[in-house]
């Protein structure tokens, strides 16, 4: 009777790639350690990677991260969701901020504002200052030029 010393496979673990599908909780934070976004209290997260669900450079982040996997990451501006750019913040006209709101709405500083872009989609901006001859918008993303903690635990991958 022969034996045999091949030893025994070992379990793959499945990792991220760029089109998994995959169960996870994540939290974005501030680094003082705010919850931006978490679902760590409630039900985890399912969704397909490049599929739009999650910020293009957070799903960077979990790449080639194994299954049961936990892990906090600092994320520069570069990493998340860019750095501040000064010529996104645009004068709008009274006429135009008055085109883009509903009958007798009153606007205060740091109201976001949506606007018909003249290709027929919508975007926001965040109203900085008002005057008599129009309004001061700032249309980066609200987290733009910001460092944040990103968290996330790998479920499952399908």
């Amino acid at each position: 009777m022969s034996t045999s010393n091949t030893p025994a496979a070992t379990p793959v673990v499945p990792v991220v790639t760029p089109d998994a599908y995959l169960t996870l909780h994540y939290r974005l934070a501030s680094l003082q350690g705010e919850d931006i976004i978490s679902t760590f209290s409630e039900n985890p997260a399912t969704l397909q990677l490049g599929m739009g669900q999650l910020a293009p450079e957070l799903e960077a982040s979990l790449l080639g991260l194994e299954e049961g996997s936990h892990t906090t990451q600092e994320l520069p501006p570069e990493k998340a969701f860019g750095p501040r750019n000064p010529e996104l913040l645009q004068r709008v006209s009274l006429a135009t901020l008055k085109e883009n709101s509903n009958f007798g709405e009153q606007y205060a500083i740091g109201d976001l504002v949506d606007f018909a872009a003249p290709s027929g989609g919508r975007f926001a901006g965040i109203l900085r200052a008002l005057d008599d001859e129009g309004a001061l918008f700032d249309f980066n993303h609200p987290l733009a030029g910001q460092t944040l903690l990103f968290e996330a635990r790998i479920i499952g991958i399908l």
